[in-house]
């Protein structure tokens, strides 16, 4: 009576499922918490605390039977801190709870698969024979993972303690959930010992695979002679559907199937005694692997478990021997079969992906030939990474080693591409197939049937309407399909007609049993092929291969394929795991660090190449065409015969010249690496891993601006201790070989170089770059001020307004650098293109600073001297008393002094300022009439923002805004206005006064051919015009003419001293004072003549013009 109702009413196939999918759950939470129990960084705080050892000691000795009251002394951890612990330990202790919830479900699922004496084929009734063997060997990795977990008593014995200290009694469930733990301290035992009354169901379920398993374990040899998985090797039938009796079969996992035999036979071990079938089946799994997968990344020595539970049974000293036997064949014979498999495999792939690719329509017909090469593929892959990090000792390791191995995986990530690119091909074909010709085979088939009870009529009526139903209108339409309920059903139909004496026994109607298998696997291609994939090509072991095919040269183009694996860890977590949220900052991390080391190879070779370009570059730049002019001019002369031994110096453009074009330069290596590094770039242009979109070309671009920030500071040379830097436009001219060969980068891979050159740039015009290192904005402000603009301070360099540029002056040591090479209008005009406006304002802002404390010190000697220098403003037109006055000033050569520096600053500024003039073509126009069109006495704040605008623009202004702003900052709120108005003109007064001292200067004599004096003189110039053009702003024009007048007192009195050394570069110093009143816009030659007569200037003239010699031809 049981059994006439069993088949309907136990709902076997609903229990399988449900089974099956709680059991993966609970399996990934056991190796949750082996994992956190196991790292010092997760392990739970109450294991680790110093406070609970001794409680921790004893429950793990006392287990299960603890005495919470007589033994409280080693327990007063956990009394003082109960609630905390039962907090802590809740969760792993329902997690327990799981595992003895689970074991009493299938304990009661196999019990009623037992007494229905249910009928199991993989061929026939696919579906049931699956889930049923899924679910022994889940139960059992549970079983075996928990047993693996060293902290489970003491987890369990705390919980129940502080739960007896809390509530004053145990937990309901501790006893038996002791009780299991002490029965599977050893497990293999006790579960053989639970499965022996299973053994005639699981034995036939596994004999089952006699005909499957054997056909998918061939050599390479015979996979290579049937030409497996080849599109080509049969043309005319290229457009036949790929189908077979037993499609499921086809793509089913080596390992899943190795799972089943091993952890089967184990658990029966009984048949291997008594039946030749079972033992041969179990050796041909022994011989194909050392180590199986219970889940993730744990491990099962199934040779050393097998031999260690045989050797305790009696009788088996046989299948001892047999263990051993197929573990040395294993060291001896797999690696190089699993190697010859995967050569195999690539070629196979790469010729399937390029018919498919090129043939999308083929992916409906043959769609089951991606699917195998998927499954076939993941399962040599997966070998691989299972042995290779428990690689035995073996006289060939390299068996174990696959540098190649980034092939594969690229051609499977590729086919899964396609697969997904090409689901509407896979629908429209498939829904054809199933509306139009399944549904009416089914249907005849049914129709042929003799005997359909009504349960199973309606099910398989159901199936038939389902299908006629389907239109290519649903596709085109872009519908959901969703055909669950469709193979749930037939699950159900395969358990109703599995059992025994069923009305409708289903291994009576093989034909129904085909062509329903034939049908689910159609409907998975309509509606799940993702889960299909994720099925077939779940490789996510396999990233820790990278190491090996990054070195390999013809590997790096299938790179990519590691980070993009990735993406599949999303699918790798369960919600009965909700812990595991970690794995997506993991898996991000990982693809991230895959990403870092793809971006660093390729930005390492794409650098390398310009240093090349760079150097080749460098021969070309006119400073080395000395000693090819040298042998131009010596042409006609003999040459000389070359020493023995002497290496002939090769011309540029040599390395072109080739006489073997099969020998490979170091430039074709590189550039062959780049083509290799880059083609790995095409297989995505964005991995989505769980929610993040990880851009791969984004890292390269991030690898590349990083290090060419590196490289542009490198080529500047330069060195604090020595001082030695390189010219500006030498650094430019390789900073422009560096951007066209990048540039030449876009050719390989589509990336914007145009927007990392202009990041790197515009980063290189600011003082520290983005990571804080500094640029060659700060390298070249620094040099200029401590070097070039110290030595002119000393008057060991001078401008030359001729030239444009500083030179040196003729001492006797020899200098360390030419100034003109260095400050010319090339070299500055260069400076400004490398540090572009930014980085001039910054050059600026640093030669406004030293101008201030310049100015402070001059001020200080403005308030010595203020009483003096108030008379002598007030008795300018009285050269007696300005004799007398002048003597008492102190600290006249410190002014003049702190004026040189001033002028040499202001000297060099206005050199690099004129440089940005081109840099803003086409705003020139607008910004020189805004400039015009705006006074000094308009508005001040318009004024100086115009100014500014027209200083970054490169123009020339009246006022120097930079200078004024430097000059007010340095106001205090002490002074007041009038006293800081008043200290500006003494400062005027000051300077103007000690004009006259310059004549005592060797140095100060006017030079026709540099256009200025030898010394910095002119810089004197500079500072005093630019000094009142920007004290206009506190002192009024109408007191600028103090500086005229007051300096014609003093200098007019040098004509007075005929035969004294003070009129020795009289001439020089009378047209300072006519150059102040020209660079001045506020001061007029008229102011001048009042008082200054100009016979004075034209002598002056005419007498340092004399002695200059003038030469012709």
């Amino acid at each position: 009576n049981v059994l006439t109702t069993m088949d309907y009413q136990q709902k076997l196939a609903e229990k399988l499922t449900i089974l099956n999918e709680r059991g993966s759950g609970v399996l990934i939470r056991m190796n949750h918490i082996k994992k956190t129990c196991a790292d010092p960084k997760q392990r739970p705080s109450i294991l680790t605390d110093k406070g609970m050892e001794s409680a921790v000691k004893y429950i793990n000795k006392k287990f299960p039977n603890i005495d919470f009251r007589g033994n409280i002394q080693n327990l007063t951890g956990i009394q003082r801190q109960k609630s905390e612990v039962l907090s802590a330990t809740s969760s792993y202790y329902d997690s327990f709870l799981d595992v003895i919830e689970f074991r009493d479900h299938v304990y009661e699922l196999l019990n009623t698969i037992d007494a229905c004496q249910c009928f199991f084929d993989i061929a026939i009734n696919f579906d049931f024979t699956k889930n049923y063997l899924d679910l022994i060997i889940t139960y059992t990795s549970v079983i075996i993972t928990l047993s693996r977990i060293d902290d489970k008593k003491a987890l369990v014995g705390m919980f129940n303690c502080a739960h007896e200290m809390t509530n004053g009694c145990s937990d309901s469930s501790y006893p038996r959930l002791g009780q299991m733990f002490v029965e599977y301290e050893h497990p293999w035992k006790k579960l053989t010992e639970e499965f022996g009354p299973h053994t005639r169901s699981v034995t036939s379920a596994l004999l089952s695979l006699k005909m499957v398993y054997p056909r998918r374990n061939l050599p390479a040899e015979q996979w290579r002679g049937a030409q497996l998985l080849s599109l080509l090797s049969a043309p005319a039938a290229m457009l036949d559907p790929a189908c077979c009796d037993t499609m499921s079969c086809e793509y089913l996992s080596m390992e899943v199937m190795e799972r089943w035999i091993i952890i089967g036979f184990m658990l029966c071990h009984s048949s291997l005694n008594s039946n030749q079938a079972s033992l041969e089946l179990w050796k041909m799994a022994l011989r194909s692997s050392l180590y199986l997968t219970l889940t993730r990344d744990e491990m099962l020595n199934i040779h050393k478990v097998t031999e260690d539970l045989f050797d305790g049974f009696k009788g088996y000293s046989k299948r001892v021997a047999d263990i051993k036997e197929c573990r040395e064949h294993v060291i001896v014979n797999c690696g190089a079969m699993h190697r010859e498999r995967r050569q195999f495999l690539r070629g196979a792939l790469k010729e399937l992906f390029n018919v498919l690719e090129d043939e999308p329509g083929l992916l409906g017909p043959k769609a089951l030939f991606v699917i195998m090469a998927l499954s076939f593929s993941r399962d040599e892959v997966l070998w691989l990474v299972r042995h290779s990090e428990n690689m035995p000792k073996i006289k060939t390791p390299e068996d174990y080693v696959d540098n190649q191995m980034a092939e594969l995986l690229f051609y499977m990530q590729k086919l899964r591409g396609l697969m997904r690119k090409y689901n509407h091909v896979l629908q429209r074909y498939h829904v054809q197939y199933l509306a139009q010709f399944d549904a009416l085979v089914l249907n005849d088939t049914i129709q042929n049937m003799y005997v359909c009870p009504e349960e199973e009529s309606v099910l398989m009526s159901s199936f038939v309407s389902t299908l006629s139903g389907l239109s290519i209108k649903q596709v085109e339409n872009k519908e959901e399909f969703d055909f669950r309920a469709l193979r749930l059903d037939w699950l159900r139909l395969q358990a109703y007609t599995s059992v025994n004496k069923a009305p409708l026994p289903l291994k009576d109607y093989p034909d129904l049993a085909k062509v329903m298998n034939l049908i689910q696997f159609h409907t998975r291609m309509v509606d799940s092929v993702e889960e299909v994939l994720q099925e077939t090509s779940d490789t996510v072991h396999i990233l820790k291969m990278f190491n090996q095919s990054q070195d390999e040269m013809t590997m790096k183009r299938y790179l990519m394929s590691f980070p993009s694996v990735c993406s599949h860890f999303s699918q790798c977590g369960h919600p009965l795991c909700p812990e595991e949220v970690i794995m997506e900052k993991r898996s991000l991390r990982l693809c991230v660090t895959f990403l870092e080391q793809i971006a660093k190879q390729t930005s390492n070779i794409v650098l390398e190449i310009c240093a090349e370009q760079c150097n080749l570059n460098e021969q070309l730049l006119p400073k080395h065409c000395a000693e090819n002019i040298s042998a131009a001019r010596h042409r006609k002369q003999k040459k000389p015969v070359p020493k023995k031994g002497e290496v002939q110096k090769e011309k540029p453009g040599a390395e072109s010249l080739r006489k073997d074009r099969t020998v490979a330069t170091n430039v074709d290596k590189m550039h062959l690496t780049l083509t290799e590094l880059c083609s790995s770039y095409s297989l995505c242009n964005d991995l989505i891993v769980f929610d993040h979109i990880v851009v791969p070309t984004e890292f390269l671009l991030s690898h590349l601006e990083t290090r060419l920030s590196e490289i542009i500071v490198r080529m500047a040379n330069y060195n604090q201790t020595t001082q030695e830097i390189a010219r500006p436009s030498d650094l430019l001219a390789g900073i422009r070989v560096y951007t066209a060969t990048l540039h030449s980068l876009s050719s390989y891979i589509n990336v914007d170089v145009t927007r990392l050159v202009k990041n790197v740039l515009l980063q290189q015009t600011q003082p520290l770059d983005s990571r804080g290192g500094a640029t060659i904005t700060n390298i070249y402000t620094n040099w200029f001020l401590e070097c070039l603009l110290r030595q002119a301070s000393n008057s060991l360099i001078v401008h030359c307004p001729t030239m444009h540029c500083f030179i040196n002056q003729t001492i006797d040591s020899e200098p360390s650098f030419r100034a003109e090479e260095f400050s010319d209008i090339s070299e500055l005009r260069a400076l400004a293109e490398l540090i572009g406006p930014y980085g001039l304002k910054f050059l600026s802002e640093n030669l406004m600073w030293h101008i201030t404390s310049q100015v402070s010190e001059l001020k200080k000697l403005v308030i010595e001297n203020m009483d003096i220098l108030v008379q002598m403003r007030s008795h300018f037109d009285k050269p007696e008393e300005m004799a007398n006055l002048k003597k008492r000033l102190t600290g006249g050569e410190n002014v003049l002094k702190r004026m040189t520096i001033i002028g040499v600053i202001l000297s060099f500024k206005s050199m690099a300022q004129d440089c940005l003039k081109d840099h803003c073509p086409y705003l020139m126009g607008p910004i020189k009439c805004l400039r015009d069109f705006i006074s000094p006495e308009a508005d001040i704040k318009v004024t100086l923002s115009v100014f500014e605008l027209a200083s970054a623009a490169g123009l020339t202004c009246d006022i120097d805004p930079a200078l004024v702003t430097a000059i007010r900052s340095m106001q205090t709120d002490n002074i007041s206005v009038d006293e800081e108005y008043k200290l500006t003109c003494l400062l005027l007064v000051y300077i103007a006064v000690s004009l006259p001292a310059l004549a005592l200067d060797n140095n100060s004599s006017y030079s026709r051919e540099h256009g200025g004096e030898y010394s910095s003189i002119r810089s004197h110039l500079l500072q005093t015009s630019a000094l009142k053009r920007s004290s206009c702003l506190i002192c009024r024009l109408h007191s600028l003419c103090v500086v005229p007048q007051t300096a014609s007192s003093t200098l007019l009195q040098l004509g007075q001293n005929v035969e004294r050394v003070e009129v020795k570069n009289r001439e020089s110093i009378y047209l300072l004072l006519h150059m102040i009143v020209e660079e001045s816009p506020f001061l007029s030659q008229d102011m001048l003549e009042s008082c200054f007569p100009y016979v004075l200037l034209r002598n002056a003239y005419r007498e340092v013009y004399r002695s200059f010699i003038v030469t012709l031809g």
